[in-house]
């Protein structure tokens, strides 16, 4: 029996298949709740694409490595995104189920496969979260100061980050970023209809402020600034381009949560397109008011925009400005959290980690423990490592996942042509193999010091698969 006909998958050992149709059928973890639609999976998509990326990211790239080209930076991670993104969605018409790219690396390219894809997530997305809680609680203690408050320094910033008013080796932590993270771990863990419904606001808002910035930016646009368009050559823009990939993917952790959609196999691929479609349009237009307003040299690496409104005399915008980057930022963490949290939960609910992981809660229908566990384990990244230190967990993962789902897409399309599909990835197989390229390309950009985390953290993965994973895994079981 093949696994289009219904049973067990093909493979054998640690390379056995899950069927499709049945993935997310066996294990201990009960169902999550259908509630979301079109435009709030959409919303939760440009939560996570839309924050760090227009708020800090644009200004360091434009001052440091592009220029006026930070616009070709970016729209040269939206293409290599996009391409991963037709990708995503094609699996996403298919598979209704949480756990996006470690599901399908489950699916197609068997079970060791999927375990390291989603073993991975759990390290990056919890190490995302960290990385922005510490980003925002920057922006926070800024706006602070603008409005003249100023905490005690012992309580803004990890050990290592001292500055002329903590002595180095007192006790040190980021109090803001601690609290941050178990904040959005408490309103994922208020049921996905409300915690939604404060993404969706946060959204909104969000949009609002970019809009804003757009609005009154343009107005203040010199183009002698964009002379010379290339400053650091078209190098810049490409090393440009792999910076800001950062800031270009997010629709991956909204793809974790179509267990909880209304309509998935319909709505998901929308939203993932929607989401980076209407991404890269705000990041595109902010790239040009930015270095539009103030000459590259002059842009601020940490808070570009609120810097910009400043220096043209406009300080009041640039404090609404920090105001609705804390707000628009701290979505990032609520998609990725959720993410972690869904990638988690499928994986128990597979026999690939202790069921009592996959248990959800009784009345609000979400994997509460996992969320937990998450939260609190990003809180302590958060406020005891430098934002340097706890960046260098989150890109390699990703990237990792993008390589396996071009590849798993194709892989499929070849293997089970006939297999209904609600979304057809264009261009095949150029189009994921593109994605495939430019994802292997990045990685190269990734310092040796990521790359000895990530063997650490896989070596970990390896025990834990061999010495729990593989003998509960429910294709054991049930074979």
């Amino acid at each position: 029996m093949t696994s289009a006909q219904g049973g067990f998958g093909r493979g054998s050992g640690v390379f056995r298949r899950k069927p499709i149709e049945q993935i997310g059928d066996a294990g201990g973890g009960e169902s999550l709740s259908r509630t979301l639609g079109l435009w709030q999976l959409t919303a939760i998509g440009i939560g996570g694409i839309i924050g760090a990326g227009i708020f800090s990211l644009a200004g360091a790239v434009a001052n440091k490595t592009a220029g006026p080209a930070v616009l070709v930076s970016f729209l040269i991670a939206g293409i290599a995104s996009a391409a991963a993104a037709f990708s995503y969605a094609e699996f996403a018409g298919m598979i209704p189920k949480a756990g996006s790219a470690y599901t399908y690396g489950y699916a197609v390219l068997g079970e060791i496969v999927g375990w390291f894809i989603g073993w991975d997530l759990l390290l990056e997305y919890t190490a995302i979260v960290a990385v922005v809680a510490i980003g925002i609680s920057g922006y926070f203690t800024e706006l602070l100061a603008l409005l003249d408050v100023h905490l005690p320094a012992w309580m803004l910033g990890a050990p290592g980050t001292e500055t002329g008013d903590v002595a180095a080796g007192s006790y040190r932590v980021n109090l803001f970023a601690v609290l941050l993270c178990l904040l959005i771990a408490f309103v994922l863990n208020q049921g996905m209809r409300n915690a939604a419904r404060f993404e969706t606001v946060l959204v909104y808002l969000k949009v609002a402020v970019v809009l804003l910035v757009v609005a009154v930016g343009v107005f203040h646009i010199n183009t002698d600034n964009y002379n010379p368009f290339f400053p650091f050559g078209v190098s810049g823009a490409l090393t440009g381009a792999a910076t800001v990939f950062f800031a270009v993917f997010g629709y991956d952790a909204m793809s974790t949560a179509a267990e909880e959609s209304k309509d998935s196999q319909k709505h998901m691929p929308k939203a993932i397109l929607y989401s980076l479609a209407i991404s890269m349009v705000l990041y595109v237009i902010a790239c040009l008011v930015l270095t539009g307003m103030v000459n590259y040299q002059d842009v601020d690496a940490e808070s570009a925009f609120a810097t910009a409104f400043a220096d043209i005399g406009l300080p009041v915008l640039g404090v609404i400005v920090s105001v609705g980057a804390i707000l628009g930022i701290t979505t990032v963490l609520f998609t990725f959290l959720m993410g972690a949290s869904r990638v988690g939960y499928s994986m128990s609910r597979d026999g690939l980690l202790p069921p009592w992981f996959g248990k959800t809660h009784p009345t609000k229908h979400v994997p509460s423990r996992f969320t937990w566990v998450l939260g609190v384990a990003a809180a302590v990244i958060a406020g005891f490592l430098p934002i340097a230190e706890a960046a260098e967990l989150t890109n390699i993962g990703i990237l990792l996942a993008f390589v396996v789902v071009c590849v798993a897409v194709i892989v499929l399309r070849y293997r089970q042509p006939d297999l209904p599909r609600g979304f057809r990835t264009p261009g095949m197989p150029v189009v994921p193999a593109v994605g495939v390229v430019f994802s292997l390309w990045l990685i190269t950009f990734l310092n040796p010091t990521t790359w000895l985390r990530f063997a650490v953290w896989f070596v970990i993965g390896l025990v834990v698969y061999f010495a729990y994973s593989r003998k509960h895994s429910a294709m054991e079981k049930s074979g």
